[in-house]
């Protein structure tokens, strides 16, 4: 199954519970346009670096197009697609006035220098300056890039435009980036495990959590619920794995990163098979890597009591079935990891209104966000007997078919 078909999976599933007419689900699916551009760079060797970039632009109804830029070999358009459309109901489950977009380049950012990076990120932009802007279309980081990409992104664009820091959001913080971008992520996956534990009755001190990915959003949600006496009992990345089942000191483990760029040989723990993760002894797990990791294979081995989504579509719809089945909690990801989605909302309106904020400040707003979201989805599912997932999908879906049949005049 396609990750385009997968997402319109459990979209068909909450849409046809909404009983809601197939020429609004057409509708509702489709996005706008599906931009493919060329990208060729002369690398350092001299030879000819060619690319494909994309841009999807799934929908704008609710406000400009919103999503970040994916490097990474298997970006293509299908992705693209995929990735703008869970944009879209990501952005209308936290409520925040945007759309949903999705892109990147299908190079891989591990085998490049900066400078063939920067090259290849500022022609991206010449191809696609007249289809993003701050009031068009927002490009933000995701797999394989940071804010130093979107400060390249934000310079070229403005060569064409005039100086324009809401371009992008997820900038570093001496051009105009926010307070807590960086980490904002991983710390609405540990604000909305917080909800959902908190209506259990349970709090995150003693937990043991597994986190599959160990980038940014996974290191910073490893801290965060470290900080809050959660143990992380086991940590991957594609270098390798490690585990304890006493818990990880992650600081130390993230110091081993920052010298070696993987969390293998991390001498705090034992090292285990990478796929070994997914399976572990704990009590939450986090994907926080690519998506369709957890498949209907390896769902039926899940030993966690509850499946935090802090990665894109990490769940395909058969394993979504078993671990339903099974008891399993699912914080989907449409809600789970809109942290960054919801921070970089609060950039792009401090971008233009030429004021910061504090970071108390925002992440005391990015709490609030995601436990009004959880709240609604919560109240949702408890009333219907329904999925996290599916309530969530309701949610999105019915904010943003209404906002879409207002702009149609209909």
């Amino acid at each position: 199954m396609s990750a385009t078909d997968a997402t319109r999976w459990f979209f068909t599933r909450a849409a046809r519970r909404m009983d809601l007419a197939e020429r609004i689900q057409t509708l509702l699916l489709t996005p706008s346009r599906t931009v493919k551009v060329e990208v060729a760079i002369e690398l350092d060797n001299g030879e000819l670096g060619n690319f494909t970039g994309y841009r999807c632009q799934h929908a704008n109804d609710r406000g400009p197009y919103k999503g970040g830029l994916r490097y990474h070999p298997q970006v293509d358009e299908d992705h693209a697609e995929a990735l703008a459309s869970l944009m879209t109901w990501k952005t209308a489950v936290v409520d925040v006035p945007f759309g949903g977009a999705k892109g990147g380049i299908n190079c891989d950012p591990r085998t490049m220098s900066q400078k063939e990076l920067e090259r290849v990120t500022r022609r991206f932009v010449q191809q696609i300056h007249d289809i993003i802007g701050p009031q068009v279309d927002i490009p933000a980081p995701d797999m394989g890039t940071n804010a130093t990409v979107m400060a390249w992104i934000m310079s070229e664009y403005s060569k064409f435009h005039g100086f324009s820091p809401a371009v992008v959001t997820g900038k570093p913080l001496d051009l105009h980036g926010s307070a807590g971008r960086e980490e904002a992520t991983g710390r609405g996956v540990m604000y909305a495990t917080e909800e959902l534990l908190r209506r259990q009755g349970r709090q995150l001190a003693g937990l043991r959590f597994a986190i599959q990915g160990f980038g940014n959003v996974g290191s910073h949600a490893a801290r965060l619920l470290a900080e809050q006496g959660a143990r992380i009992v086991a940590v991957s990345d594609i270098g390798g794995a490690v585990r304890n089942p006493e818990g990880l000191d992650i600081p130390r483990l993230l110091e081993h990163v920052a010298r070696t760029r993987s969390v293998a040989g991390f001498e705090g723990g034992e090292p285990m098979p990478a796929d070994e993760l997914l399976v572990s002894e704990c009590d939450v797990l986090i994907p926080a890597a690519l998506g369709g990791v957890i498949t209907r294979e390896n769902a039926q081995h899940i030993r966690a009591g509850l499946v935090v989504e802090a990665a894109n579509a990490p769940t395909t719809p058969e394993a979504d079935e078993i671990l339903e089945k099974r008891g399993i909690v699912v914080l989907p990801d449409i809600y789970a990891n809109a942290g960054g989605v919801t921070v970089s909302y609060f950039e792009w309106v401090q971008n233009l209104q030429n004021f910061r904020w504090e970071l108390d400040d925002i992440n005391d707003k990015l709490r609030g966000r995601m436990a009004a979201a959880f709240e609604t989805i919560y109240g949702l599912a408890t009333r219907k007997k329904i999925s996290l997932r599916e309530a969530a999908y309701i949610v999105a879906i019915g904010r943003v078919g209404r906002a879409t049949l207002y702009m149609m005049g209909m």
